[in-house]
C-alpha cells in the first residue's frame, strides 16, 4: 500500500493562492518606484509566513508559498534563464461560464544560447521552509515545455539553436541544475506546473500546433523526453509531480478534451511519481484514460473547482474518487483543487473565505475517504 506519510498526500493542492490586499498594495508601490525590492520582499515574508500557518491551520501536510512572490506561474522562473526575453504578449481567448475573456500573457522568446546562471527559486525556498512546522514545503516550477509550445520554432532564435535538439538539451541541462540547487537546498517535494500537454487534448489547440509546423500526436512524446532529460539523476528521495492545467485566469480556461489523446504517453513514458489531473466538470471527459495509469504512480484528482465559490457535494466527491478507483487502486489516489487558485497574480474570481472554505472541504474529503489527510 502506497505511503501517506510523504508526498503526494491524501489532501493536497496545487499551489498558488489569492493574494492578500496587503501583498497587491506593496506590488503595486514597488512598480510605481514608492518602495524598494528589499521592502516588497518583507512584505512577501510576513504574507508568506500568515499563509503557511493557515494551511497548516486547516490540516494541509503540503505547504506552499501561494506563488506570492509571482506575476505568472511560469514567466517570473522562466525570464531568469539566461537566453530567455519577455517580447510583447501573445492573444489567448480564455473560456468562461460568464463569457470570453481576451487576454495577453507575456509572449516568452529564446533570443540566445540557454544558461542557468543563478539560483531561482533557492532563496524563496529557504524563507519557506524557515516558516513552515508541521508540513512539508512544496515547490512549484513551469515545466519545461512552457518555453516551447506556445512560440514553437519561431520563437527560438535560429543563429542561437539551428538544431532544436541542442535547444531542448540546453533547456534540460538548465532545470537539472535548478532541480539540484532545490534538492542540496533541502527540498523534497517538486512539482512541475504544465499546460501543453493539457492543451494537446483540445482539437482546435492540435490544429493551432499543425500550423505553427508541429506534429500534435510526436509532441507528447517529445515532451515526455524533455521532461525526463530536465528530471535526470534525480535523487530516489525528490518526489515530483506534475500538474496539467488547461489555463486558469479569472476562472477562465483555454482548452478542453479527454486526456485521451496524451494519456498512453503522459502515465508511461513520463518520469514522474504523481499526476495532479483537473476533473472538475466536464471539460476533462472521463476517467477511462487512467486505465493506462501505472500501479507505481500516484494521481491527485482535481474534482474540487478552484474556478467557482460553491462547494462540492461531498457525496459527489467520494462517489468520483470511487468511480475513478475503477481504473486506479483508491491507494494511489488523492484529492485536490483542480488548480491554483491565482496562477497569474489577479486571482479567480473567489474570495479567501472562500478559498480556504475549498481546501478545508479537500481535507475533511480526504479524511472520509481514507481515514487521514
Amino acid at each position: 500500500m502506497t505511503s501517506t506519510r510523504t508526498p503526494p498526500f491524501r489532501a493536497d493542492h496545487v499551489g498558488s493562492l489569492l493574494r492578500p490586499a496587503a501583498l497587491l498594495r506593496a506590488r503595486e508601490a514597488f512598480a510605481s518606484g514608492q518602495i524598494t525590492r528589499e521592502a516588497l520582499r518583507r512584505v512577501e515574508d510576513d504574507c508568506i509566513q500568515q499563509v503557511v500557518e493557515k494551511q497548516e491551520t486547516i490540516g494541509l501536510r503540503s505547504i506552499t508559498d501561494g506563488e506570492f512572490r509571482r506575476t505568472y506561474f511560469h514567466v517570473d522562473f522562466l525570464e531568469r534563464l539566461a537566453g530567455v526575453a519577455v517580447q510583447g504578449g501573445i492573444e489567448v481567448r480564455f473560456r468562461s461560464k460568464q463569457g470570453d475573456v481576451d487576454f495577453a500573457p507575456p509572449r516568452l522568446a529564446i533570443v540566445d544560447k540557454l544558461r542557468h546562471t543563478e539560483d531561482i527559486q533557492r532563496a524563496d525556498f529557504d524563507f519557506l521552509e524557515s516558516v513552515v512546522v508541521a508540513g512539508v514545503p512544496k515547490v512549484t516550477i513551469p515545466s519545461p515545455t512552457m518555453a516551447h509550445f506556445r512560440g514553437g520554432r519561431a520563437a527560438i532564435d535560429i543563429d542561437a539553436y539551428p538544431d532544436l535538439e541542442e535547444f531542448f538539451a540546453d533547456l534540460a541541462r538548465c532545470y537539472r541544475e535548478e532541480i539540484d540547487s532545490l534538492y542540496r537546498a533541502g527540498c523534497r517535494y517538486l512539482q512541475l506546473d504544465d499546460t501543453n500537454l493539457a492543451y494537446l487534448c483540445d482539437p482546435k489547440l492540435r490544429e493551432g500546433a499543425k500550423a505553427r509546423g508541429d506534429d500534435p500526436s510526436e509532441l507528447p512524446r517529445t515532451y515526455a523526453a524533455l521532461i525526463n532529460a530536465a528530471l535526470a539523476g534525480r535523487p530516489a528521495d525528490l518526489v515530483v509531480g506534475i500538474h496539467l492545467c488547461r489555463g486558469n485566469f479569472r476562472s477562465a480556461w483555454v482548452a478542453e478534451g479527454s486526456y485521451e489523446p496524451v494519456a498512453e504517453i503522459l502515465f508511461n513514458e513520463l518520469d514522474v511519481d504523481a499526476y495532479f489531473l483537473e476533473y472538475d466538470d466536464e471539460r476533462s471527459g472521463d476517467f477511462a484514460p487512467l486505465r493506462f495509469v501505472p500501479r507505481t504512480k500516484r494521481v491527485i484528482l482535481g474534482l474540487v473547482s478552484s474556478k467557482v465559490a460553491g462547494l462540492e457535494p461531498q457525496s459527489e466527491l467520494i462517489r468520483r474518487v470511487h468511480e475513478a478507483a475503477v481504473y486506479v487502486p483508491i491507494e494511489n489516489l488523492g484529492l485536490s483543487p483542480q488548480c491554483g487558485f491565482s496562477s497569474t497574480v489577479h486571482g479567480n474570481q473567489v474570495s479567501a473565505d472562500e478559498q480556504w472554505a475549498k481546501l478545508e472541504h479537500v481535507v475533511k474529503t480526504a479524511k472520509e475517504i481514507w481515514g487521514e489527510a
